[in-house]
């Protein structure tokens, strides 16, 4: 089965290639996202819900109602709609840590190597035949 390049995957699970119009620029790092203290208390509660989903049970009640889970952790319209959205990179730029975001990420049975993908706007198999010939190639 091969996966839709991120242009080509439904809106949920659309990502937008990391680029200097996405991630924020603050430390002269341009589509490079920092997860920093500001960053932290920006997702907090996102990355809580997305750890929270390390049990079961509360995976079990976040797919019985997911806009109800994530209103119960008090998150911002604009996480709660990435999040509904699978929209990846917004989770990021909204505060989300790779490793909490991998979770929701986890539950949809996708890998690490399609988040990579997302990203890099590459899609998950030409981001994973990259890594396995040593890494990206830019410029």
């Amino acid at each position: 089965m091969t996966t839709p390049t991120a242009s080509a995957a439904p809106a949920r699970e659309r990502g937008t290639a990391m680029t200097g119009d996405t991630a924020p620029d603050r430390f002269g790092l341009p589509g490079t996202p920092v997860f920093d203290g500001e960053t932290s208390r920006r997702g907090l509660r996102m990355n809580k819900l997305f750890m929270s989903l390390r049990t079961a049970e509360n995976r079990e009640r976040f797919l019985a109602d997911e806009a109800a889970y994530c209103r119960s952790f008090g998150l911002t319209p604009e996480q709660q709609q990435a999040v509904l959205d699978r929209d990846w990179q917004a989770m990021i730029d909204l505060g989300g840590s790779i490793f909490y975001v991998y979770k929701l990420a986890m539950m949809d049975g996708r890998s690490m190597q399609y988040l990579g993908g997302v990203f890099t706007g590459m899609g998950e198999e030409d981001f994973l035949a990259a890594m396995k010939a040593g890494g990206r190639r830019d410029g």
